[in-house]
């Protein structure tokens, strides 16, 4: 069995794939799998690019071809395909550093032989932004112990703005499998429901302070640009309620757990303002009208968590209203940009 499984969901990424798996080509031998995931890929060279290393690296790249299903069918076959203890997904335009990566290895190593199953790893991720030099590392080192494992309950208070994400984390593979996690296929932002779903379901953390994820912000097309998230707003919304959904129904079960509960209702709550905001921005009547049918939805899942949300800064910001309202919303999210460098 190899230590650790990396999934590269790749569609129509030649121009940036190579770098990706050739960050993670330094780790060889028993250590690394990696699963370069062709998820229908039509215009371009991806698919040969895949069997090229396939070929030429047998006992660490797998190539994986299947139909177009979007990013999280490819992560979905990624899981399904994983014969490793852990599991990580590198974006095919994103990739690791040299030096965080191999102390990441080691470390899983370490830990696989405990006495304790260590269910999630978490590390910094760092925003390469196009045409920012200084670059914003998103770190947990007032959050989460160092050099220990550590439960939920040794967690301290995240703040606003400061969550786990995709780029964060390696699972335990077996918990990936045994939570029952299924992304939608064909719908972006699904990664949100990745590092949201099993977390019920983790008990032992590790978080090792290296800068590993290098997250690439910057191309045209990429899915987390503003005017092509107020494209695809349908897709976050999908997003946001089922998060809604999967809370509301778990909420007994993860309330057993209160620092666990705190962080997935505060990380429901910035998803729900990043929806509110962009259908703010589009400022049409009927994307006005889905931001009131959201906060709705809500309401009637879970009122108690509704008057929470809606009474807390973000919600009491994002409903303001008229026009005037509206802009204050926008400025503040334009103050969360800057500050935490996303879109």
């Amino acid at each position: 069995m190899k230590l650790l499984s990396i999934a590269i969901p790749c569609y129509n990424s030649e121009k940036y794939m190579r770098k990706c798996i050739e960050s993670l080509l330094v780790a060889r031998g028993e250590d690394v799998e990696i699963l370069i995931i062709d998820d229908g890929s039509t215009q371009d060279q991806t698919a040969q690019i895949a069997d090229e290393y396939a070929a030429n690296y047998p006992d660490v790249v797998r190539a994986i071809h299947k139909g177009n299903g979007g990013h999280g069918s490819a992560v979905n076959t990624g899981i399904a395909c994983a014969t490793g203890l852990y599991f990580k997904v590198v974006d095919s335009d994103d990739w690791v550093k040299k030096e965080a990566y191999l102390q990441v290895l080691e470390k899983l190593r370490e830990l696989a032989g405990g006495g304790r199953a260590l269910d999630m790893l978490i590390s910094n991720f760092v925003y390469e932004k196009e045409g920012e030099k200084r670059k914003k590392v998103m770190h947990y080192r007032h959050i989460l112990p160092r050099d220990e494992m550590f439960t939920w309950s040794d967690c301290h208070h995240f703040k606003k703005g400061h969550y786990i994400l995709m780029h964060s984390v390696i699972f335990r593979t077996k918990l990936l499998k045994y939570c029952g996690l299924e992304l939608p296929e064909h719908t972006f932002y699904v990664d949100n429901l990745y590092v949201f779903e099993p977390l019920p379901y983790v008990t032992n953390l590790y978080y090792l302070d290296v800068n590993l994820y290098r997250y690439y912000i910057g191309r045209e097309d990429q899915s987390v640009n503003e005017q092509i998230m107020i494209g695809r707003i349908d897709q976050q919304l999908s997003v946001n309620r089922r998060m809604i959904d999967y809370l509301v129904s778990h909420k007994a079960e993860i309330m057993k757990n209160k620092r666990m509960y705190q962080y997935m209702r505060n990380y429901l709550e910035i998803i729900t303002a990043v929806s509110s905001v962009l259908l703010i921005r589009s400022g049409t009547e009927e994307d006005l009208e889905k931001k009131r049918a959201l906060w709705q939805y809500l309401k009637e899942k879970d009122r108690r968590l509704y008057f929470y949300m809606r009474q807390g800064i973000m919600g009491s910001t994002l409903n303001l209203p008229g026009k005037g309202g509206r802009k204050i919303s926008v400025d503040a999210y334009h103050i969360c940009q800057r500050i935490f460098k996303f879109n």
